[in-house]
C-alpha cells in the first residue's frame, strides 16, 4: 500500500470507475477525474493510497478528514474502499486497515467513520474485527449541493 500522488491518477482512474460500476454510481470520467487530482496533488482534505505493486494495483481506499467536537478532534470518513473481485476474500482489506488505522491515529485521526449496505454481511464482518462499531440511533443522511451527472 502506499500513499498516491498526480503521478498515479492514470492507474487510479480505473479502479474508481471499477468501483462505481460495482456500487452502481454513474460518473463520468471527468468529473472523476476532478474530484481526484486535488486530493493526489495534496489537498488537506484527504488522501488515497493504492494497494498492491506500484505499477499495477489491486485496489484503493479514500479517506476524506473533518473536524468532530463529539469525536473530540480530526475525524475521517472512507470514502471509497474498493479491492477488484478476483483479490477479494485474501484478506487484503484486513491488511489495509491493520496498516492504515494506526497511521491514522499516530497523524491525530480521533474517529474514522465509514457506510456500508444492510445486506453487505461480508464488508461488516471485516469492519467489525478492526473495531468500527454500528452507531446506535444514527443514521446517515446526505445533502446534495448539486445533482449527480
Amino acid at each position: 500500500m502506499h500513499l498516491a500522488d498526480a503521478d498515479d491518477l492514470d492507474r487510479l482512474l480505473p479502479l474508481v470507475a471499477a468501483s462505481h460500476a460495482h456500487e452502481g454510481i454513474e460518473q463520468d470520467d471527468a468529473t472523476r477525474r476532478a474530484a481526484l487530482a486535488p486530493l493526489l496533488e495534496g489537498s488537506p482534505h484527504g488522501a488515497i493510497w493504492l494497494i498492491g505493486p506500484r505499477r499495477a494495483p489491486v485496489g484503493f481506499i479514500a479517506i476524506s478528514f473533518g473536524w468532530s467536537i463529539e469525536m473530540g478532534g480530526l475525524d475521517g470518513f472512507v470514502d471509497e474502499f474498493f479491492i477488484r473481485e478476483s483479490v477479494r476474500g485474501r484478506g487484503v482489506g484486513t491488511e489495509v486497515l491493520m496498516g492504515l488505522l494506526p497511521q491514522l491515529a499516530q497523524a491525530g485521526v480521533t474517529a474514522l467513520h465509514l457506510e456500508v449496505g444492510r445486506d453487505n454481511d461480508r464488508a461488516r464482518k471485516l469492519y467489525e474485527k478492526r473495531g468500527f462499531r454500528m452507531r446506535e440511533g444514527n443514521s446517515l443522511m446526505t445533502w446534495r449541493a448539486r445533482p449527480m451527472s
